[in-house]
């Protein structure tokens, strides 16, 4: 038997607060005001609209065979995680339904105050879901499976998964509040994918200069920041010379560019988008 240790159970709690975070978002924003959810989220909406079916009732009955689909794809650890997901996410739909703390969030009607308020938190909750390996169940599970197998991102798929979902909502609300629907849908996925890789984002260069040596003391001597060199060979003369491959802030980059050209105005660099980094520097 697997071991508990400090990284599980903050793996858990964290688990436990996005489904919180998420049900809240769901409960208390978008079912007040008339917004649907893609997914399993999306059809238990649908079914307490239609039959008044409690919402954590039906999330539970829905994601039961997706659970054993997932079971196929996943190990022990992610199913489990999946199951402690699925069933917090259960207990807090009916948790604000019951027991709102505060109360239904109509924000006055405003639709589109209320499609970003419920994309912002509903993707801030399932990106800590995903950030810490798990999933909340439903289609959430698919996108786990999709981002294992194929390295598309998570918040991505669930955009496209919600997108077909939500057209079957249409058969109970109007056009307009699909569209909003949609518009927090957008969000929900920029900022899921935003809180699963990481607040800390930075830029990398791959500099490749024949005045190389210069260009690596200024970065060393101005800016204070590590480098490498990676081992590298020109296409056409076959020569080989070495590469830097630098990472900083964002707001380092002007001043990297600077140095560059103040040693070297021929050289060749590539600027990349860094979406983590860990490591000194960064994050201690």
């Amino acid at each position: 038997m697997q071991k508990i240790t400090k990284r599980n159970m903050l793996e858990l709690l964290m688990i436990m607060l996005g489904c919180a975070i998420y049900g809240f978002s769901l409960d208390l924003i978008s079912a007040p005001n008339k917004l649907t959810d893609g997914g399993i989220s999306g059809i238990t909406l649908l079914l307490k609209h239609f039959w008044g079916v409690n919402m954590g009732l039906s999330s539970l009955l829905l994601n039961i065979p997706l659970i054993v689909l997932g079971y196929r794809f996943m190990g022990k650890r992610l199913l489990a995680y999946t199951i402690w997901g699925t069933l917090w996410l259960s207990f807090f739909l009916w948790f604000w339904r019951s027991f709102p703390i505060i109360a239904q969030l109509n924000l006055e009607h405003d639709l589109f105050l209320s499609a970003c308020l419920a994309g912002t938190l509903s993707g801030i909750g399932l990106g800590l879901v995903f950030r810490y390996n798990g999933t909340s169940g439903g289609t959430d599970i698919i996108a786990r499976i999709i981002q294992m197998k194929y390295g598309f991102p998570s918040g991505k798929a669930l955009l496209i998964l919600d997108t077909l979902v939500l057209l079957s909502s249409l058969s109970y609300l109007d056009i307009k509040h699909i569209m909003y629907t949609l518009v927090a849908a957008f969000i929900l996925s920029r900022v899921m994918d935003a809180v699963q890789e990481g607040a800390a984002s930075a830029k990398g260069l791959l500099i490749i200069s024949d005045r190389y040596e210069q260009i690596a003391k200024m970065i060393d001597l101005e800016l204070d920041r590590g480098f490498t060199y990676l081992q590298a060979q020109g296409g056409y003369r076959q020569t080989d010379r070495p590469m830097i491959y630098l990472v900083v802030a964002p707001r380092e980059v002007p001043l990297v560019k600077e140095l560059i050209t103040a040693e070297d105005p021929q050289a060749f660099v590539t600027v990349i988008a860094v979406h983590e980094v860990l490591g000194e520097g960064f994050t201690y």
